[in-house]
């Protein structure tokens, strides 16, 4: 059977995406090729929320086809995700020997029109059409390759599709709609997961905490479960969202030790959802929580829903609610109409909420969102110098963090080696924090205590005197 190489750009979701497009091949026969360079299918899977990332996959793209014609006549190539829903047959327009272009509601159809495409059944497939029921189609992983490759941690998607229509975003129009899966369908995901050895389960979501919102009918089967989630939180007087009801149905799973989720809006963030992190161990001490500026004018061009105030708020009650939560988020630089005056309260937000860790994105124009015809683009190298300017403040006080935990033991879920070094392992802390220590094969899914020694670049190094190898 065809090798098959897959490039992931973008977000979390990709990289889950790109998983199970991996799972559902290999089930076919196909086997994965450690590069472009021998493989029979190279598959890009592509990010549209910034230009940059659309370039670099449609450079990438043209590089290989050239060194193909050069070398591997017969390589199949195509365009998966966010930039093939945008683009569509656009894509093959530019790139006439793509052979594939599939949406972002399509990568269930990965494996039905490859085996086509090589059979020479058809010369070339453009699909980006809407499709009813897909946010249910993916739930494939590649776990447990080998022995020495199992994984620990695993990614869930939860639901598909963003209904938020922030003005500089072009997600809502390259994944749909918000479609979420139901609990029942979830959880038996998870539990199956916890089977093959994972101890870490990431619930993944556009908007995450949007979860079941969408015809949230008691009677509804995204809201539906067994237990009484529910039923707790309305006596204590908190109606629990049907978010909150998941993360419940999924921490009774037997031999789960952690739970975490990505990307939530801070709107999700209610009164139960505060609470869960006091009540249910399982849910890790860790939030990112996107926050994008810290201009309440600049939030209302943004179409963000929430004020600086409101965000502080969610901030202090999570730090109430589990004293020591890691806190991390997203900044958007650069935004237009974007002054000194408004960047200057950003700065003032990381100050004093003091991030972890921070991802920050210099403003990209995206076709058709409402941002990119606003007035007043800011030119590029403003942008960049406020980027390097925000850069050196998160830097400064994650190092003042990080060096802080310096002497402390930590908890960490051991994950397999570290890519930087693999005769090293790596695990993460519950705040998310990529702990690297000297260890053997044996520690992998283990919980272990480390003290720390020395921190490098958002990394901390631990005393593996604590391991007792």
């Amino acid at each position: 059977m065809p090798s098959v190489y897959i490039k992931t750009y973008g977000c979390q979701m990709n990289e889950r995406d790109s998983e199970a497009v991996a799972a559902q091949l290999v089930a076919k026969g196909y086997s994965l090729a450690a590069s472009e360079h021998v493989a029979d299918v190279v598959l890009l899977n592509t990010c549209s929320v910034r230009d940059n990332a659309e370039q670099t996959a449609l450079g990438k793209m043209a590089a290989v086809i050239g060194d193909a014609k050069k070398n591997r006549p017969g390589q199949v190539f195509g365009f998966l995700g966010c930039m093939a829903q945008s683009r569509g047959k656009e894509l093959i327009d530019r790139l006439p020997d793509v052979d594939l272009v599939l949406g972002t509601q399509k990568f269930h159809r990965a494996a039905e029109y490859l085996d086509d495409l090589l059979a020479g059944k058809r010369d070339q497939v453009v699909d980006v059409e809407e499709e009813s029921g897909s946010e249910g189609t993916i739930r494939e992983h590649l776990l447990n390759g080998n022995a020495k490759a199992r994984s620990v941690t695993a990614f869930v998607s939860i639901m598909q599709g963003c209904n938020q229509h922030c003005t500089f975003c072009i997600v809502p129009y390259t994944r749909g709609e918000e479609r979420s899966r139901t609990i029942p369908d979830i959880v038996a995901e998870c539990r199956e997961l916890v089977t093959q050895g994972v101890k870490e389960i990431t619930l993944l979501g556009q908007i995450v905490t949007s979860y079941g919102r969408r015809g949230r009918d008691a009677s509804s089967p995204n809201c539906s479960r067994d237990g009484g989630g529910a039923l707790h939180a309305l006596r204590r007087g908190v109606a629990a969202t049907p978010f909150v009801q998941l993360i419940e149905a999924v921490h009774e799973l037997e031999g789960l030790e952690r739970i975490r989720f990505t990307s939530p809006h801070p709107k999700g963030y209610g009164q139960d959802l505060v609470e869960a992190y006091g009540r249910l161990p399982k849910l890790v001490e860790s939030a990112h929580l996107p926050v994008q500026s810290g201009s309440d004018r600049v939030l209302k061009l943004m179409h963000r829903g929430y004020t600086r105030a409101r965000y502080l708020e969610i901030i202090r009650q999570l730090r109430a609610a589990r004293p020591g939560i890691g806190i991390t988020t997203d900044i958007i630089v650069g935004f237009p109409g974007e002054t000194e005056a408004d960047f200057t309260e950003t700065l003032s937000l990381c100050r004093e909420v003091e991030f972890d860790n921070a991802y920050l994105f210099k403003y990209s124009p995206r076709k058709d969102t409402p941002a990119a015809a606003m007035p007043d683009q800011l030119p590029e190298a403003l942008i960049e110098e406020r980027h390097a300017r925000v850069l050196g403040l998160v830097n400064e006080i994650g190092k003042r963090k990080y060096d802080a935990l310096v002497g402390r033991k930590v908890e960490i879920l051991v994950e397999g080696p570290s890519r930087k070094n693999p005769a090293r392992l790596t695990g993460r802390t519950r705040c998310n924090k990529i702990v690297v220590f000297e260890g053997s094969e044996r520690h992998r899914g283990e919980l272990l205590d480390v003290k720390i020694t020395r921190t490098g670049s958002f990394t901390l190094y631990g005393d593996p005197a604590i391991v007792n190898l």
